[in-house]
C-alpha cells in the first residue's frame, strides 16, 4: 500500500495483478461469489485519474478490498451464501461500503460466505491446502487475502468467524470492539452479537482497514458515539512498557490439538514473566451456552419469515439449529442477555489489572474440507463480551498448516490492544531469531 500512496504503483496495475491472481487460482480455491473485473478496473482508473489531477485521496485510495457476501452493495448482488437469495440486488450500499468508497477503496467483489453466515459450509477451500477448510463463516474473505487475491477484506463475527478463518489461513484477523464498526446494510443474524472485522497480510493493514470503516451510525443500536481509537497508529507503535498479559486455563483447552497445545506452551515460555497463568472461574466456561442461546434465539427472530417461507431450501445442517432456537423461551433469552451484561462488566473490571489476554485462535489446523468449518469455542467468550481481538499467524500445525495466536483487549481500547499485539509479535520473533 505504501507504493500506491507514494505513486510508485498505479491502482490499475495493482488491480490487474489481483485479477490475474484470481484468474490463476480461484478455480481451485473458490473464494469469490461475484467478481466484476471491468467495474474494478474502472474504479482503479478513476483513482489514478484523481491522483494525477492532484485531488485529495483517502486512506485506501486505489487499494482493492473484498467484501463478505452478506454486505449490501448497490452495484453487485448480495446473495448471503444461499440459493434463497440468488440474484438479490440491494438498492443501497451498506454503511461500511459507503465508508470504503469515501476512502478511495476499489471494491473488487463479494467473497463466499457460509449459508446465511452461519453453520453450513460453502465451497471455498483453504489456499494453503485445498483439501482443507478455510473456516467459516468469513471463509471467502480470509481465503482471498491468504491467496493474494486482494490485500484486504472484510468479514463478520458472531462467534468466531473472523479470528478462526484468519488462524486457518495464516493471515492477520482483527475484530474490533462491538459498536466501533456500523452494521447497517449487513445481514443481521444476531443484533446483540454480530460484529464486523478485517483481514490483512500485516497487523497494520488490518488495523488501517478497521480505521476506515469505523464510524458512528445512529441506525445501528450497538453503534456508539464516542471518538474512535486510532487503530493503525496503535498497530505500528511500540509499547512504552512491557505489557501485563494473562492466560486462562479454561476447561475446554483440552480440545487443542497436540501441535496447538505445544506451540502455545512455547509462546507462554517465551512471554515468561510478562504472562500470568490463571485458573478460570466456572462462570466463564458457562458463557459458551449463553452465546449459543442468544445467537440461536435472535436468528430465529430476525429471519423468521425467510425460514418459514423457504424451510425446504435450507441445509440439513442449519435446520436442527433453528429447531432448537425456536424452543428457547423469551424468559430464557432475557436471562442470557443479563448474563451477557454481567460478562461485559466483569471484563471491564478485569482489564484494570491486565493489558491483554492471550488465547488460542482455534483448536488447531484447519479441518479437512467437508468436516465442518472448525470449532469456534476459543472465540466465544470474547465475542459475547464484545471485546476487541486479533489473530497473529505465529504457529504451524502437524501437517504444516498455520495456527494463530489470539490476543484480546479491553473494550474501546483497540489501539492499546493492537500496540500490545505488535509487542507480542516483535517479542516472539526476536526470541525465535
Amino acid at each position: 500500500m505504501t507504493y500506491i500512496a507514494s505513486g510508485q504503483l498505479k491502482s490499475v496495475q495493482l488491480v490487474k495483478s489481483c485479477l490475474d491472481r484470481i484468474a490463476e487460482t480461484d478455480g481451485e480455491i473458490q473464494a469469490w461469489a461475484h467478481i466484476d473485473a471491468d467495474a474494478a478496473l474502472a474504479q482503479a482508473d478513476e483513482c489514478d485519474r484523481q491522483r494525477q489531477k492532484g485531488m485529495p485521496t483517502g486512506l485506501l485510495h486505489g487499494i482493492p478490498v473484498g467484501l463478505k457476501d452478506i454486505i449490501d452493495t448497490r452495484d453487485m448482488p448480495t446473495e448471503r451464501g444461499t440459493p434463497i437469495f440468488a440474484g438479490r440486488q440491494p438498492d443501497a450500499d451498506a454503511r461500511v461500503v459507503e465508508l470504503l468508497r469515501e476512502a478511495g477503496a476499489v471494491i473488487m467483489g463479494k467473497t463466499v460466505t457460509t449459508e446465511l453466515a452461519f453453520v453450513h459450509a460453502n465451497q471455498t477451500r483453504n489456499p494453503h491446502n485445498t483439501n482443507h477448510s478455510p473456516g467459516g463463516s468469513s471463509s471467502g474473505s480470509a481465503a482471498a487475502v491468504a491467496a493474494a487475491h486482494v490485500p484486504l477484506a472484510i468479514g463478520t463475527q458472531t462467534n468466531g468467524s473472523v479470528i478462526r478463518p484468519a488462524s486457518f489461513c495464516g493471515i492477520f484477523g482483527f475484530k474490533p470492539t462491538r459498536g466501533l464498526i456500523p452494521r447497517t446494510g449487513v445481514l443481521q443474524t444476531s443484533v446483540s452479537l454480530d460484529q464486523l472485522g478485517t483481514f490483512g497480510r500485516s497487523l497494520a493493514d488490518a488495523a488501517l482497514l478497521a480505521d476506515v470503516i469505523s464510524a458512528y451510525d445512529q441506525r445501528d443500536p450497538e453503534s456508539f458515539v464516542h471518538a474512535r481509537p486510532k487503530m493503525a497508529e496503535g498497530a505500528m507503535t511500540d509499547a512504552p512498557v512491557e505489557p501485563d498479559l494473562v492466560w486462562f486455563d479454561l476447561p475446554f483447552n483440552d480440545r487443542l490439538s497436540e501441535a496447538a497445545h505445544d506451540g502455545l506452551a512455547d509462546i507462554m515460555e517465551i512471554l515468561g514473566a510478562r504472562l500470568k497463568r490463571m485458573p478460570a472461574a466456572d462462570t466463564l466456561s458457562q458463557l459458551v451456552a449463553v452465546q449459543a442461546r442468544i445467537h440461536e434465539y435472535e436468528i430465529c427472530q430476525h429471519l423468521a419469515e425467510t425460514f418459514d417461507v423457504h424451510w425446504d431450501a435450507l441445509s440439513d445442517t442449519l435446520k436442527p439449529v433453528l429447531t432448537r432456537g425456536r424452543r428457547i423461551s423469551r424468559v430464557e433469552y432475557e436471562d442470557a442477555l443479563a448474563v451477557k451484561a454481567s460478562a461485559e462488566a466483569f471484563f471491564e473490571d478485569f482489564f484494570t489489572e491486565f493489558d491483554a489476554i492471550v488465547a488460542p485462535s482455534a483448536a488447531g489446523e484447519a479441518p479437512i474440507f467437508g468436516q465442518g468449518t472448525g470449532d469456534p469455542i476459543f472465540c466465544t467468550l470474547w465475542t459475547l463480551a464484545g471485546l476487541p481481538s486479533v489473530s497473529l499467524p505465529l504457529l504451524v500445525g502437524e501437517t504444516g498448516l498455520p495456527i494463530g495466536v489470539q490476543v484480546i483487549g479491553p473494550t474501546g481500547k483497540d489501539d492499546r490492544l493492537l500496540r500490545t499485539a505488535h509487542w507480542v509479535q516483535k517479542h516472539i520473533a526476536a526470541q525465535a531469531a
